[in-house]
């Protein structure tokens, strides 16, 4: 199963949004005019909707930071605009450098302050589109967003103005030799394996219909609550258990044959669906951030046992027990005596066969601990292995960093990629862009269709069932971007589907 939401040290509930590293942090005062960082925000009658409410509650919350980062989030639109209200697209990409290359104060004495161009107008350069609720408002109620904006654009990396093409994307693949991947759930929903977060289709949004006397989905992957009650857990884990059979999709091929060529540095994974055996990548190669269900371990005893052999209690919906613990029980005589009548009526309890004594379905074994996979539940620590390889290793030897179907919204892995030197080269190739990250290059589309096609141009084969090499590619610059490029398919001599 993917699992780009099974994270661990995150709090149930809605995950912070990472915006990467925050230089400057936004100070929030709230006096008889609302204050929302250093400039004033008048009042102006009663909230007409939530996004007002949430601004005016600003200076009332424990959780300002992260309330700023949802604002902006909720009003920033992932495109230059175009009307005549809006700033142009080339002159939104000076305004973005000019700031960084003056600074949020001269940058704001030079347009705001001297009358060059309202704050309301500005905002659409940083690709926020002026809320409606503060229109026919004096053009300093717009002085807040617009620090938030400005915040918000420094905090990013700024992007590689040098790379912006597929040829440029391809020549960086051909010539890098320490490549880090960063993979999400993207990279296995072709072979059937639903992502966390999609609408309707998504885990947590089945979850939802389930009822399973839980506030919140994610919920079923907290560990505080698996060790009170593991029933609810195992009530789903039937459905999220992977059953690749040994398939493997052509992305974790192409990360395979990255590595084969000896360009794999680092393959960090956030399924959870151990996938990356199937395709031949190393172990040393591979650190799956939040776990999998390669292993399961005793939550008692800390015995740890390969995945699959608790498999078969996890699809009869049972709770898999630890049979070392079992075994100690038994051999200290410590097992509950047998189950021979049913206390509620007084009877005998029937016999399920003329052998079965030595059933372990007719004891009480509360004390034979709980086997759960070695998956990373909120409220447990990601593997050690996550923060030395990434701070002691990968760091100072990454020439490339490639992030294939994962959105990065949820901490810590989304710390990677800004965590690593800016100077460094950035793909990206997902299904839909980012907002919170500057990426040199964006290829949008299926994460198999845009692999295969970088494969074809580098002239690698890319050798997978479900790759046609009769396919054809129609490639297409975003309209507003020189670096986003949209992938999507034409016809195709046939069609090729996964083997099952």
């Amino acid at each position: 199963m993917s699992a780009t939401a099974v994270k661990g040290k995150r709090p149930v509930g809605r995950p912070r949004k990472n915006y990467g590293p925050k230089p400057t942090k936004v100070r929030v005062e709230v006096t008889d005019d609302q204050q929302v960082g250093h400039l004033n925000v008048k009042p102006h009658g009663h909230a007409r909707n939530e996004l007002e409410e949430r601004i005016n509650d600003l200076g009332d919350s424990w959780e300002t930071e992260s309330l700023f980062e949802d604002i902006i989030d909720d009003i920033t639109e992932d495109k230059f605009f175009t009307d005549d209200d809006a700033v142009p697209q080339e002159q939104a990409v000076r305004y973005r450098q000019q700031l960084r290359a003056v600074g949020p104060q001269e940058f704001c004495r030079q347009t705001v302050d001297s009358g060059a161009i309202t704050a309301k107008k500005l905002l659409t350069a940083f690709g926020i589109r002026p809320p409606e609720y503060l229109e026919g408002m004096p053009d300093d109620s717009y002085y807040g967003l617009l620090t938030l904006a400005l915040t918000r654009e420094l905090a990013k990396r700024a992007k590689l103005i040098q790379y912006n093409t597929i040829d440029d994307a391809v020549y960086l693949l051909k010539k890098s030799r320490n490549i880090v991947v960063l993979t999400g759930a993207g990279i296995s929903t072709s072979l059937g394996i639903p992502d966390f977060r999609s609408k309707e289709t998504g885990l947590y949004s089945q979850l939802e219909k389930l009822g399973l006397g839980i506030n919140d989905p994610q919920e079923v992957f907290n560990i505080d609550i698996f060790r009170d009650d593991p029933t609810i857990f195992y009530s789903v884990a039937k459905d999220i258990l992977p059953d690749t059979k040994g398939l493997y999709s052509p992305t974790h091929a192409f990360i395979a044959q990255l590595q084969n060529m000896g360009k794999l540095l680092t393959n960090y994974s956030q399924n959870i669906d151990n996938i990356e055996a199937n395709a031949g990548i190393r172990p040393e190669k591979l650190v799956q951030c939040h776990g999998s269900f390669a292993t399961a371990t005793c939550q008692k005893c800390g015995h740890q046992v390969q995945g699959d052999e608790i498999f078969a209690d996890i699809k009869a919906g049972l709770i898999p027990r630890c049979t070392k613990c079992i075994s100690t029980l038994r051999g200290n005589g410590s097992m509950k005596r047998k189950r021979s009548y049913n206390k509620s009526n007084g009877k005998r309890g029937r016999r399920r066969s003329s052998d079965d004594d030595d059933d372990d379905g007719q004891y009480d074994i509360p004390s034979a601990g709980v086997m759960k996979p070695d998956i990373t539940f909120f409220g447990e620590e990601l593997p050690d292995r996550f923060t030395q390889r990434l701070i002691k290793h990968d760091r100072d030897l990454v020439d490339l960093v490639v992030v294939i179907g994962t959105s990065l919204k949820v901490a810590p892995v989304s710390e990677v990629v800004p965590y690593l030197p800016p100077h460094i080269p950035q793909i990206y190739i997902s299904r839909t862009p980012v907002t919170h990250i500057n990426f040199d290059i964006d290829l949008l589309g299926d994460c198999d269709v845009v692999v295969a096609e970088l494969c074809r141009r580098a002239g690698w084969d890319l050798n997978h069932e479900m790759v046609d090499p009769n396919q054809m590619v129609d490639v297409k610059l975003q309209e507003g971007y020189m670096s986003r490029h949209i992938f999507s398919t034409g016809g195709s001599s046939k069609s090729i589907t996964p083997a099952r």
